[in-house]
């Protein structure tokens, strides 16, 4: 379908747009206190730049408004999806000492440990297609050309039962 933007100058100027775009930001791609300024410029914002340390990880961005707009966009979930993001206790690298740690302090048992081992390992190459492991139908030797799939006959009518 073809359609078309109907856009005009914001009538509280760009201030308010920024504050109207912060509103939305801090549960999707960039948080309230990274915006540091919106101008003539464009968006300016603080990033991580994890190749450096120390001081100079934190660093300053400022992209066009219409950049920032599309990169934005990239973060925007299509309708149905919902983000879910675990933290607090759950956060990725503490979960086990915080969790260990609210067990000590509600005096709960740890969960029984299971020390069986597990099945064998799956061995099997990813496809490269879909990410599912794939099925072995058949090994060559190593220096030898795979045969051929057998012939499919017809079945003879004239002697069938």
């Amino acid at each position: 379908k073809r359609w078309a933007v109907y856009a005009k100058p914001p009538f509280a100027g760009p201030q308010a747009v920024l504050a109207y775009l912060s509103r939305y930001t801090h549960r999707v791609a960039i948080s309230n206190r990274r915006l540091i300024a919106f101008d003539e410029k464009g968006v300016t914002f603080r990033y991580k730049d994890y190749r450096r340390d120390g001081v100079e990880r934190q660093r300053a961005m400022t992209l066009t408004a219409d950049e920032f707009i599309r990169r934005f966009l990239l973060h925007v979930l299509p309708r149905g999806f919902h983000r879910i993001r675990h933290y607090g206790l759950l956060a990725g690298t503490a979960r086990k000492a915080s969790l260990a740690l609210a067990r000590e302090l509600l005096n709960v048992a740890p969960p029984p440990e299971d020390d069986a081992p597990e099945g064998p390992a799956d061995v099997r190459p990813p496809c490269p297609c879909c990410g599912g492991r794939m099925v072995v139908i058949e090994r060559f030797e190593r220096w030898c050309q795979p045969r051929a799939p057998p012939a499919s006959r017809a079945p003879n009518r004239e002697n069938a039962p």
